[in-house]
C-alpha cells in the first residue's frame, strides 16, 4: 500500500523546520565569534573578523555569578571594585577613609577596574600569588602585590593588611580570578608585549604623537584632569608630582607602550588600536623622560643580573649604558643574556 503523502506532509514539515533552526543557530555563533563579515543594512558600519591574536581573551566573570556568594563576601567584591575605581576618593588626598595616595585611582592604570583585556588587569594576580619576585629578590604575595601599587604607582604608603579596605581589593582580585587555574596566566591578561623596535625610541618623535593623540585629554603640561569633586582624576596626570614614580612598573618603557598600543587614545580596543607600533613605543619613550616623583630603588633587583632589559637604572650585568637601556634599541641587550 503507498503510503499517504498528506499524512506525511507534517513530519516533513517540521523536519525542514528544525533544520532551518540549527543552520540559523549556526549563522548566529559564526556571526558572534567574528566569523562572518558582513555590511550592515545602511553601510555605515562594517562587521569584520577580528585578529586571530584576539580571539579568546579571558574576561571576569559576570556580576550574576555573585549570587552563589555569602552576603559578607558580596559585599567585600564590590567594595574592593569600588576601591579600584575611586582610589583617591577613600585613600587619596582628600580620602574620605585615608590619606595615603597621591589621587590617581588604581584604574587609571589597571582600566574598567582591573577588568580590560591587555590593559594591566588582574586577572592572573591570583592564580600566580605568592611567587617569587627578582625585583625584591623574595617569594611575594598578593598584599605585597597590592601595596607595591600603592607604593609605587600610587606615590604613597602601604595599606594596612588588616584593614578592610585591604581585605576588600583581595576579595574583588580573588572575584575576578575566580575561574583561572593555579599558575596559569590567561590570554588577554597583564599588559601585551610589543614587538621591540630595532631602533632606539624616540622621545621627540613621541612629543609630537601624544601633541596629536593624547594632550586633550592629558593637557600639556601632563598633568591630567581632576575631575569635579577635587579628589581625583578624570584625565590621570602622566608625569609631574601627582603621577607614578620611578619605580613604577609603567615607567619601564616596554610596559608603557604595550599598554599604550591597545588602550589609548581614548575609544581603542585591542581589536582597533589606533597607534602604530612605532608611535606606542615612541610615546612612551617621551612620557617617560619627563619630570616625576622618585623613588629609593637601591633595594630592588638584589641579583642585577635579573634586571628587566629596560631598566632604566644601574649597575648592570651588561656593558650597556643606562641611556641604552631605557630607550634602547634593545636587541643587543636582550641577546647578552641569552
Amino acid at each position: 500500500m503507498s503510503s499517504n503523502p498528506i499524512k506525511s506532509f507534517p513530519v516533513l514539515t517540521t523536519f525542514l523546520y528544525s533544520l532551518l533552526i540549527l543552520l540559523v543557530g549556526v549563522l548566529a555563533i559564526d556571526l558572534y565569534q567574528g566569523n562572518v563579515s558582513k555590511e550592515s543594512a545602511d553601510s555605515t558600519q562594517v562587521y569584520v573578523q577580528p585578529d586571530s591574536n584576539f580571539t579568546h581573551l579571558w574576561t571576569a566573570p559576570s556580576d550574576w555569578r555573585m549570587m552563589y556568594l555569602t552576603e559578607n563576601q558580596k559585599y567585600l567584591v564590590l567594595y574592593g571594585r569600588e576601591l579600584i575605581a575611586h582610589t583617591s576618593d577613600y585613600l587619596g588626598p582628600k580620602g574620605s577613609v585615608k590619606t595615603i595616595s597621591n589621587g590617581m585611582n588604581c584604574q587609571n592604570c589597571h582600566l574598567n577596574a582591573g577588568t580590560q583585556p591587555w590593559g594591566n588587569n588582574y586577572f592572573a594576580v591570583e592564580s600566580t600569588y605568592p611567587k617569587f619576585r627578582a625585583r625584591s629578590g623574595k617569594i611575594e604575595n598578593q598584599i605585597k602585590r597590592v601595596n607595591d601599587c600603592f607604593e609605587r604607582s600610587l606615590n604613597g604608603q602601604a595599606l594596612d593588611s588588616t584593614s578592610k579596605e585591604m581585605q576588600a581589593i583581595l576579595a574583588y582580585i580573588r572575584w575576578l580570578g575566580s575561574d583561572v587555574t593555579k599558575g596559569v596566566s590567561p590570554k588577554g591578561s597583564g599588559i601585551f608585549k610589543l614587538k621591540s623596535m630595532k631602533r632606539a625610541c624616540d622621545p621627540v618623535k613621541g612629543a609630537e604623537v601624544y601633541v596629536a593623540k593624547c594632550q586633550s585629554c592629558h593637557q600639556t603640561d601632563g598633568g591630567g584632569v581632576l575631575a569635579s569633586n577635587g579628589k581625583s582624576y578624570t584625565y590621570p596626570p602622566l608625569w609631574g608630582n601627582h603621577s607614578y614614580n620611578v619605580g613604577a612598573g609603567l615607567y619601564r618603557i616596554s610596559n608603557f607602550a604595550g599598554y599604550v598600543k591597545y588602550n589609548m587614545p581614548q575609544g581603542t580596543t585591542y581589536a582597533k588600536p589606533q597607534l602604530s607600533d612605532e608611535e606606542a613605543w615612541d610615546v612612551a619613550a617621551y612620557v617617560n623622560s619627563m619630570p616625576r616623583p622618585t623613588k629609593d630603588l637601591s633595594s630592588d633587583w638584589p641579583k642585577i643580573a635579573k634586571k628587566p632589559f629596560d631598566h632604566p637604572f644601574g649597575p648592570y650585568a651588561d656593558p650597556y649604558s643606562e641611556e641604552q637601556h631605557k630607550y634602547g634599541p634593545y636587541k643587543a641587550i636582550k641577546e647578552f643574556y641569552k
